[in-house]
């Protein structure tokens, strides 16, 4: 297997062509931003440990049924994954109140939610990833409602899933965001990344953030605490 031409740069991963037309590289990088690209850094390390700890719940999450774009590991910062053509959302699921939406809600920071909560958001940095509801993105022809209810379902089980392997690392998942894309059969396919770049990661029991929040609101200790969810799940 053989790196290609770039094909798209975001704002944590490369994306290359390989000599396998329905393959692609994904590199991993240490580049850090939070609210919408306006605040910027690096992270040591991150490549590598969001690397190890996509690849870790990819495989768990095929092993439990959901399928996702996911190979194999190729080195330290690169997995080699399926090619799927993206759909321009993200789709968030909320345990607990935290972050954008204790804010929007006048809630306070930590309580669980009486049930989980899907939401929304357009990938767009021109327009800054707006919150979308159901009727935004039928109006867009982004997804069928059948492929709507197809995501929210697969979302619902994700989350189950890791809650439950979680759970047994002393972990609470308090959010997190997917994103899909259709193969070349119009099937859903889970793909991006999962890791604390994009999940919200507590301690059970001492509350203590493991995620992008330590950088996002300039706590200090974020390559440590990127490195402890990676030891958590593996050691």
């Amino acid at each position: 297997m053989n790196k290609g031409n770039l094909v798209y740069e975001g704002k944590a991963k490369m994306v290359y062509e390989t000599d396998e037309p329905d393959k692609y590289l994904v590199y991993f990088k240490d580049d850090a931003t939070a609210d919408n690209g306006v605040k910027r850094g690096t992270i040591e390390g991150k490549g590598v440990v969001n690397n190890k700890i996509s690849a870790y719940f990819f495989k768990l999450l095929k092993d439990n049924g959901i399928a996702n774009h996911f190979l194999e590991t190729v080195s330290e910062r690169e997995m080699l994954c399926k090619k799927l053509k993206m759909i321009p959302l993200e789709i968030v699921v909320r345990n607990v109140s935290a972050g954008s939406l204790a804010k929007r809600l006048g809630l306070e920071e930590g309580p669980a939610l009486p049930m989980p909560i899907i939401e929304y958001y357009y990938k767009s940095d021109k327009l800054g990833d707006p919150m979308f509801n159901r009727y935004h993105i039928l109006t867009l022809d982004i997804a069928t409602i059948d492929e709507m209810n197809e995501l929210e379902h697969l979302a619902f089980s994700i989350n189950t899933i890791m809650k439950e392997r979680l759970k047994a690392k002393n972990v609470d998942l308090i959010d997190f965001k997917l994103e899909f894309g259709r193969d070349e059969k119009g099937k859903l396919i889970l793909g991006d990344e999962i890791s604390p770049d994009n999940c919200r990661f507590w301690d059970m029991t001492t509350k203590e953030k493991m995620d992008k929040d330590r950088f996002r609101r300039d706590m200090g200790g974020v390559s440590e605490a990127y490195q402890e969810m990676l030891d958590r799940l593996t050691l």
